[in-house]
């Protein structure tokens, strides 16, 4: 069975996240492109909330609903 590949925008969204999520600044993005980094930055945005709510890991993965 072959494995349907992720859209880039929901990758680029969950890295975002997981970089705000373990603290690390918006800097860090690694895409260029203006409409790709909005996804990127909405994730960091959410993840460094989930961050600064003391939650951590999956728990905090878990609890996001635009992460399923």
């Amino acid at each position: 069975m072959k494995r349907q590949k992720r859209d880039r925008t929901t990758t680029l969204f969950n890295r975002g996240f997981q970089a705000g999520l373990s603290g690390k600044s918006r800097d860090n993005c690694p895409v260029n492109t203006s409409d790709l980094r909005s996804h990127w930055m909405s994730g960091w945005r959410q993840g460094r909330e989930a961050h600064w709510n003391g939650m951590e890991g999956v728990s905090a993965i878990q609890s996001d609903p635009a992460l399923h």
